[in-house]
């Protein structure tokens, strides 16, 4: 791929500044209350670098840099702030938290600046639109996904008139997988990443790994878009000159159709979560998060089709082994890697999700750094070097220890007279920092404090420490405290005391010094003496409750508190989260009140059935700012599906998954189980096609888990199956097939009936030069003998899958087309290196003959084998 990496220096779903990972309750079901003790520990950086927090800012998504030095930073309930002369600005610029869902992964999500920001002030927000006015997901209802454009005033405000949409109304059904991430190429044009959108259009049972809305051209959904900056359609789009085509993101309105979409740039795509683009360039690589197994990179290609719901990193959806050469007309990362545990020396043990991405700009840093592609995990808290070049590359960890949740957008942006590495995490409340390259330089140390208890009555004797405090050139540090009521100490030991005489809240600091005199930011611990916290409970749902997919709940509780009596609903805030392996899906954002709705959710997928579950937390907070969090974790009822065929031995397949029947699925009540039957050759050979299900349904349909154990039965019966190799007679004959030696239509006595509309015979031929002996003959179709060849079958009306090949080992003279029921299924011209087209394609039988001729525009036209099965 054309990404050269050459020296680089480096930093980072299935999932993202929503996922917010957590490690998981006692599974019992009791509240515990939550602490409130945050320490924050240092990140390990190689020599010559050094992190640093900019400023706190809550559920920061996204970044971008004003040529006058200010930082854009949206987040995901809806505020855009501006970071201006080293200050965090009071009053964000634009609050759109009125007019948008923040719900599960929705929100503010995504920030560009024009590239002419200087003379036109424009900046590009992606965003979840409340458009009909509630935030709900897989209903007709729910809200859609836009990109505006807005201009940023002087007075670092932005006008909500000023906005114009350019690009609408792209679905969010499932409310995970929005993508978000927007950029301008050097070419001027505005580059989108849009998820799949969790659960399929249409159909919400199909969700996760059965979700196959990606590589459908005519919706805006797993996707890079690319547009004009006044959201017009670049005429160089791949599919803007197909007929039929449209502008699906139309803000006036879909428009009617189902031709492709004018703003796709290439399709393919899960959750595209971050792209970033090589300075100075239109090539970009695009973080494409994965399901089940495999994280990717991608290299940004127009028209490409990188293979989701089909493929997944290098291999087949969710699959380790299936891996062999890529599918014809798809495309592969350049670099994917495994989720979970992963042999020694592999960086990635325990990472999951794929977050930011950037590229180093020539002189940021290290000169080994230019070009350099810097990356992050959100699960594992890293962040990647890569190097080496297309079919070699190396990543290494750079940067370790960020916690979960972290690195969800990674940018180069100014820093003084240099550049500097920023992220924003959703770590310690969230937060925008610094990565900068010091060199030879003394680095600052970091400090991190922790105190008990930090509520009670006076005297309170309180008992800090500063053990998570570290210097990364390891010199000794000291210990500056205050206390919060004008006292303070040094230490040069990372702990102390202080006894606290009087009632009041008070924010005790501490700062480190290393030996060379360089101190860390301030960080702080808050101690309430005279106030407790208040005493939560959470009376519903009921502990111990087992829920069903789709079951309405209610979020309700109490609050009681020493100095403030009952608390009313507005000190109240729930949370609601779905635990997903290593990460989590929120289902409900932080909202204040009580009597909440919640629906409970379908597992993440059917390998999830038996890890799911959703943690609810209560928070209450008195009239002092002091908080108790409560958990409760509700558990799915889990119910046994027994799944049968008749005969025994078969195979089916549920969610995707294939199964051999008869197979125990777990499920949780009220999910969709999306079984099928495919046509099959059974232990003995025999071809089988599905017959019935015992509840009634499809041979593909959903079957809604009851809420006790059940039986669903697969019949299959003997079906139609033929295998012929043409060939001539006395020719070795491939194990498995009849063969067809050029003879008039007629019964074979071989129990099929076939061939051809005149005597074919000394049109077959016999190479000796092929090691496949089905490729190694064939039958003319267009000699002088019979010009217009054309050759029968006689099978049972109904569907068949058909499999064709053309070729010739020994000569390349031909132009192959093949037409099945008049239609043409194959089309190739050989070449030295490709000698032989093979086809599979769907075709319908009305007449009880299956008829193959040759297309129009073939020349020498031949035919090795073809395989017909009954589906």
């Amino acid at each position: 791929m054309p990404i050269p990496i050459p020296r680089l220096r480096l930093l980072p779903l299935a999932c993202l500044f929503a996922i917010a990972v957590a490690c998981a309750p006692e599974p019992d079901g009791s509240e515990s209350p939550e602490s409130l003790d945050t320490v924050t520990s240092a990140i390990t950086l190689p020599s010559g670098y050094s992190d640093a927090q900019v400023t706190a800012v809550g559920a920061p998504t996204s970044l971008a840099f004003t040529p006058d030095g200010r930082m854009l930073i949206t987040t995901q309930p809806g505020a855009v702030r501006v970071f201006k002369n080293g200050a965090l600005l009071p009053t964000p610029a634009l609050n759109l938290s009125a007019s948008i869902c923040s719900n599960s992964e929705r929100g503010v999500l995504g920030v560009a600046v024009d590239p002419q920001f200087t003379s036109n002030r424009y900046v590009y927000l992606y965003y979840t639109f409340k458009k009909s006015g509630v935030c709900t997901t897989n209903s007709a209802d729910a809200p859609v996904n836009r990109v505006s454009r807005f201009t940023l005033a002087d007075t670092d405000t932005i006008s909500p008139s000023t906005e114009l949409v350019l690009v609408d109304n792209i679905p969010s059904p499932g409310g995970n997988h929005n993508g978000g991430d927007l950029h301008f190429g050097a070419d001027g044009l505005l580059y989108i990443s849009v998820g799949d959108g969790g659960c399929k259009v249409g159909d919400p049972t199909r969700c996760a790994g059965q979700n196959d809305i990606a590589r459908r051209l005519d919706v805006l959904l797993g996707k890079i878009l690319r547009i004009n900056k006044d959201g017009t359609i670049p005429a160089s789009n791949p599919w803007t000159g197909i007929a039929g085509s449209r502008r699906c993101g139309d803000p006036a309105g879909v428009p009617a159709g189902t031709g492709p979409c004018r703003e796709n740039f290439a399709t393919g795509l899960r959750n595209p979560f971050r792209i970033a683009f090589r300075p100075g360039t239109s090539t970009f690589v695009i973080n494409d998060v994965g399901q089940n197994v495999w994280e990717e990179l991608d290299e940004g290609q127009a028209g490409a089709d990188y293979g989701w719901n089909v493929r997944e990193g290098f291999c087949a959806n969710n699959s380790t082994t299936n891996c062999g050469s890529t599918p014809a007309g798809l495309k592969d990362p350049f670099f994917a890697y495994k989720h979970g545990s992963n042999p020694a020396p592999s960086p990635f043990q325990g990472c999951n999700s794929i977050t930011g991405g950037s590229f180093a700009p020539a002189g940021a840093w290290a000169p080994g750094d230019d070009g350099a592609y810097f990356f992050s995990d959100y699960v594992c808290g890293k962040i990647f070097k890569l190097t080496g070049s297309a079919g070699s590359y190396t990543a290494t960890e750079f940067g370790t220890g960020l916690g979960v949740s972290s690195a969800v957008t990674l940018r180069f942006g100014p820093s003084g007279s240099a550049q500097a590495l920023y992220y924003t995490t959703y770590a310690n409340g969230g937060e925008i920092r610094r990565i900068t390259y010091t060199g030879t330089a003394n680095r600052p140390p970091s400090a991190a404090v922790s105190a008990t208890p930090r509520t009670g009555t006076a005297p309170l004797a309180v008992s800090f420490s500063g053990a998570g405090s570290a210097d990364p050139d390891g010199d000794a540090l000291t210990y500056l405290w205050t206390f919060g009521d004008g006292t303070s100490a040094q230490t040069t030991t990372a702990t102390t005391s202080h006894s606290y005489t009087a009632n009041g809240t008070y924010t005790a600091s501490l700062t480190v010094r290393d030996a060379r005199g360089a101190s860390s930011a301030a960080v702080t611990v808050r101690i309430d003496v005279g106030n407790t916290a208040p005493v939560v409970t959470i009376t519903s749902p009921a502990e111990g409750l087992q829920f069903r997919v789709g079951q309405a709940l209610t979020l309700t509780g109490t609050a009681t508190d020493a100095q403030d009596g009952t608390l009313p609903a507005t000190r109240l805030t729930w949370t609601a989260l779905l635990h997903h392996n290593e990460h989590t899906h929120p289902l409900l954002a932080p909202t204040p009140g009580n009597n909440l709705p919640l629906t409970a959710p379908q597992p993440e997928d059917l390998p999830a059935v038996l890890t799911n579950y959703v943690e609810i937390r209560l928070t209450a907070t008195d009239s002092a700012g002091l908080s108790t969090t409560v958990v409760r974790n509700l558990y799915p009822r889990i119910v046994d599906v027994t799944v049968a065929t008749q005969p025994a031995g078969l195979t089916f397949t549920v969610n995707g998954t294939t199964f051999t029947g008869p197979a125990v699925v777990k499920s949780w009540e009220g999910y969709t189980l999306n079984v099928n039957a495919p046509a099959q050759a059974d232990a003995a050979g025999n071809w089988k096609v599905w017959s019935s299900w015992s509840d009634g349904g499809a041979r593909a349909h959903g079957y809604v888990t009851p809420a006790t154990a059940s039986t669903l039965t697969a019949t299959f019966v003997d079906g139609f199956r033929a295998r012929v190799n043409f060939q001539p007679a006395g020719a070795a004959i491939p194990a498995g097939y009849v063969a067809d030696t050029g003879a008039v239509h007629g019964s074979r006595g071989n129990g099929f009936t076939y061939g051809w509309n005149a005597d074919n015979s000394l049109q077959t031929r016999e190479r000796n030069a092929s090691t496949d002996q089905r490729l190694d003959t064939f039958t003319h179709l267009q000699k002088a003998e019979n010009p217009n060849a054309s050759w029968a079958l006689a099978v049972p009306n109904g569907s068949y899958r058909v499999t064709v090949a053309s070729g010739d080992p020994s000569h390349f003279d031909s132009v192959f087309r093949l037409a099945l029921e008049g239609v043409e299924v194959l089309n190739g011209t050989p070449t030295t290196d490709t000698r032989t087209f093979t086809v599979t394609a769907p075709v319908t039988v009305t007449d009880g003959q299956l008829t193959l001729t040759s297309g129009a525009g073939a020349s020498n036209n031949k035919v090795n084998y073809i395989d017909v099965e009954q589906q």
